[in-house]
């Protein structure tokens, strides 16, 4: 309990003093004590990917501010609309393609959170200063500010950013099991990608898995979720035996890997790295899990260049193709049932489809 309460004494001395004269000593150094376990327990409950585009998107702010002459602690509604105009006009510290120096409206929309939630809550952005929350306001007319910009630079033609990833499709997943070999690497990519694709996977949560999250039943195995990044993507699915076309069975492609890999420790990763000479290390990470989804579909001649969320967009696309329910697809990816962007994946599905112009005839006669 001493390491406990002497970070404790971190907290202002205003408080702990106001504490120890309505409650006494012992009781006021054990509340700072819970102080300090408390932002433990949010820190450890934020996903290290949220957290690492929080401190990366207040950098960018020390940056502008620097730049600008602005106080950093400090988001008044003028600094945040200029704050905006400077990230679309000429934020990026390098020119990104064609030689464009501001950002993509994604990344300047979440780089403004960034600063929200840091001037807010330093500890999420790895700074020390007091708290200082932004207004509402502030907030809403930045953002008014960003998103009518972006429309500007979307009439003028200019394409910032790299969209949308597309999305992994049926077809192109059998050209993929027929370019995986039988070696450890081929397994192991073969049931990376049906896996992942099965259960709409992010690359962070095929990272996160362990041979303990992936158990074999009857009907197929089932994949326990642990690192999802929101409270419906942590979740347990069952990915049932593909009866229908047993070549994309991930079922079958997952079992084939874990009798290669051993199952004896279930500590390990579920989907380790492995260097071209075939030894197997630790666990992959995020971006290494994007490379391997792009190189295997390259490999197998898929005509669009995959990324590591083409897995989780693939199954709403191919689901909805398939008349899946809405509600059956949002629970097997760990959507809310109105998200946006599982929504907008479907609208993949449904543009030709589900078209207001499809299938037009005369009435009447």
């Amino acid at each position: 309990m001493s390491g406990e309460l002497e970070r404790a004494r971190q907290l202002p001395a205003e408080i702990r003093t106001a504490w120890a004269a309505r409650y006494g000593t012992d009781a006021a150094e054990r509340l700072s004590a819970a102080e300090d376990f408390a932002d433990a327990m949010k820190s450890a409950a934020t996903p290290p990917n949220t957290a690492d585009t929080y401190t990366k998107g207040w950098k960018v702010w020390q940056r502008f501010c620097a730049e600008q002459g602005f106080p950093e602690l400090e988001g008044s509604r003028g600094a945040l609309v200029a704050y905006v105009a400077w990230m679309l006009d000429r934020g990026r510290k390098t020119p990104g393609p064609g030689g464009v120096r501001g950002y993509a409206p994604a990344s300047a929309a979440s780089h403004l959170t960034a600063v929200v939630v840091g001037l807010r809550d330093p500890e999420a952005v790895g700074a020390t200063h007091d708290p200082n929350p932004v207004s509402k306001d502030a907030q809403a007319e930045a953002r008014a500010r960003l998103e009518s910009i972006a429309t500007r630079l979307a009439k003028a033609g200019e394409r910032r950013g790299r969209g949308k990833a597309p999305a992994a499709d049926i077809d192109n997943l059998h050209r993929i099991v027929a370019s995986c070999d039988d070696s450890p690497t081929g397994r192991r990519d073969l049931a990376l990608v049906l896996t992942g694709f099965h259960f709409a996977s992010r690359a962070s949560e095929i990272a996160g898995l362990l041979l303990a999250d992936i158990t074999t039943h009857a009907r197929g195995i089932k994949v326990a979720v642990v690192t999802g990044k929101t409270r419906r993507s942590v979740r347990t699915v069952a990915v049932p035996y593909n009866l229908d076309e047993p070549e994309i069975c991930a079922a079958r492609a997952w079992q084939r890997w874990a009798e290669s890999y051993g199952t004896a420790d279930q500590a390990r990763p579920a989907f380790p790295r492995i260097d071209r000479w075939g030894n197997i290390g630790g666990a992959m990470a995020p971006d290494s899990v994007t490379v391997a989804v792009a190189r295997v579909a390259q490999r197998s001649g898929v005509p669009i260049r995959w990324t590591g969320h083409s897995l989780r967009s693939g199954l709403a696309t191919e689901g909805r193709k398939n008349g899946k329910d809405a509600l059956v697809i949002a629970k097997q990816g760990g959507w809310a049932p109105n998200s946006k962007a599982m929504l907008g994946y479907m609208e993949l599905a449904d543009e030709w489809d589900d078209n207001a112009t499809s299938g037009l005839r005369r009435t009447g006669r």
